[in-house]
């Protein structure tokens, strides 16, 4: 079981924890994940991490696909691979319809479509085995629609990339995830059960099966975001999970058009997703967080006093053994859960 912390992104202002994240590479983590919404970006930071560690890895979960061309984001990944020594991951998520089309200006379209499409741009510009072509729904290289002056010729990468680049996708629907295992290395689950792989099962096979050459979950990273607050009172660890699985089941989505709320569905939650989202949509957003089931938190995330989250452990363990989970990435801001999650997992 590989470890790694989720950063985050900046609020009003920005400040990169480079002493925490030393500490944790210290400790073994593998990699810190930066993060963007609609203010501090993903890349700089993960360049920031990169100049000030040796071995902990970077990677961006997520920089948004519609933000970037496939080619800018290949050229990014490329270009932080070498100046690291190979220790970028590229980390790619559709974002949502409110930042793609209110912030970046751009039609929000086919996250699937889009996911396919720009994962296997990348890894052609990536490998350099020819100039970089593609005919797609939604990119063509060269781009040959309105507006184009037919000037545009087929190019392959000045640099060269020594290093391989894992390319994970963040999705949790079924059809995301079925593009994820097909053209990806990885996925990311916002949560996850780790004794309900089943959820996840029929997608990754049926992505496995489209892209051939035998893939299958030793060539495929699934890794989960896992909150992790320690504490000797129960409810007041799970409060700030609350908060945050309460925007996403009721409010990243309207009724019947919520990602999350389906995955809570699946996950054996439904009738406790549908109140949540009710409350949330009428406002009642205390109302909504106490609908939040304590049983899917303590499902998904570790909470607790240090021999509860020790125990708790135990069933990421074995998830990993089983390989329905291949590195556990954590949303933690305690020092001495950071170490004890380490001394326990790896």
């Amino acid at each position: 079981m590989k470890l790694g912390l989720l950063g985050g992104y900046s609020g009003r202002k920005i400040s990169i924890p480079i002493d925490d994240i030393r500490h944790a590479e210290s400790l073994g983590y593998e990699s810190f994940w930066t993060a963007e919404a609609y203010g501090s970006d993903a890349v700089t930071p993960a360049a920031w991490i990169l100049a000030n560690t040796t071995r902990m890895k970077a990677g961006t979960a997520i920089m948004q696909m519609p933000a970037r061309t496939p080619a800018m984001a290949a050229m990014t990944a490329m270009t932080l691979s070498e100046l690291s020594g190979g220790r970028f991951i590229c980390g790619l998520g559709a974002s949502g319809p409110q930042v793609v089309e209110g912030w970046h200006g751009v039609p929000y379209g086919k996250p699937v479509t889009r996911l396919r499409e720009y994962v296997r741009i990348m890894k052609q510009i990536i490998r350099r085995e020819g100039p970089a072509v593609f005919d797609g729904q939604m990119y063509q290289l060269p781009y040959t629609g309105p507006g184009a002056t037919g000037l545009g010729k087929p190019l392959k990468s000045i640099l060269h990339c020594e290093h391989e680049i894992p390319i994970y996708a963040a999705t949790i629907t079924p059809n995301g995830v079925e593009a994820a295992a097909e053209v990806a290395d990885g996925f990311f689950p916002v949560w996850m059960d780790p004794d309900q792989f089943h959820v996840f099962e029929g997608p990754i096979g049926k992505g496995f099966a489209k892209a051939g050459d035998g893939k299958d979950l030793t060539r495929f990273e699934i890794a989960p975001f896992v909150t992790v607050v320690m504490g000797d009172d129960l409810e007041a660890c799970m409060a700030p999970i609350r908060e945050n699985m309460a925007l996403y089941i009721g409010g990243m989505g309207a009724k019947g058009k919520n990602f999350y709320t389906d995955y809570a569905t699946r996950l054996g939650f439904g009738e406790a997703a549908a109140r949540v989202q009710d409350l949330y949509l009428a406002g009642r957003k205390d109302e909504a967080m106490a609908a939040v089931p304590a049983e899917l938190i303590d499902a998904c995330h570790l909470v607790g006093p240090a021999d509860r989250i020790r125990d708790r452990l135990q069933r990421w363990q074995a998830a990993g053994g089983k390989g329905h989970v291949s590195s556990m990435l954590l949303a933690c801001r305690q020092p001495e859960a950071m170490a004890l999650v380490a001394e326990t997992m790896l």
